[in-house]
């Protein structure tokens, strides 16, 4: 039997690694993505990213709402994420349940801890720098802590439209990679150039 053990151990390598493979824990392990750090608008082009479309549609597929815009016209001086292709507004009415139940299950599913302990995994893998639904913000740099927001455009909430309240869309800006679609998520996903 001793004699056997060394023969058997090159296929159980092989065995060992084709199970690691294979395993959906192993894939569930793979490397996250770092936080996106907060990298604003300086260009500005004519058309949405390949990540931020298979994004939305993404979104609209798996959750309903509405494919809402992802470009901006670059007229004025005003920072958009939309400006250069890497934000997408999803159509969501914060005043009907079904959408923000909507909302609620796609950020449950963003901010999850994933099953080899990353934290707001999904988020990550996807590029999300920030969003904002609702009158708060969830920002990568802040460890997608849930913040009041009031846009910069505003007041007072009160005086402020539906739209800048982000209460009939839920706005989501993605890092330079996750636009692109060069982040893990985005893996087959968008083709890679």
């Amino acid at each position: 039997m001793l004699g056997r053990l060394p023969r058997l151990a090159p296929r159980l390598v092989v065995a060992t690694v084709a199970l690691c493979l294979l395993s959906p824990v192993a894939a569930q392990a793979a490397p996250v993505e770092d936080y996106a750090s907060y990298k604003p608008q300086n260009t500005c082009t004519r058309a949405a990213k390949p990540g931020t479309v298979a994004l939305g549609r993404w979104l609209v597929k798996h959750y309903g709402g509405g494919f809402g815009p992802t470009w901006r016209r670059c007229a004025g001086s005003s920072t958009s994420e939309h400006k250069d292709g890497r934000a997408f507004d999803w159509t969501l009415d914060a005043v009907r349940p079904g959408d923000r139940n909507r909302a609620s299950r796609f950020l449950a599913r963003a901010f999850a801890t994933d099953a080899a302990g990353n934290e707001h995994a999904t988020a990550r893998r996807m590029g999300i720098m920030y969003l904002i639904w609702n009158d708060h913000m969830y920002a990568a740099h802040d460890h997608f802590a849930k913040r009041v927001y009031l846009s910069s455009s505003c007041k007072s909430r009160k005086k402020c439209s539906k739209t800048l309240r982000h209460r009939d869309h839920l706005h989501i800006s993605l890092s330079r990679p996750g636009g692109a679609g060069r982040t893990s998520w985005y893996d087959g996903r968008v083709p890679s150039s």
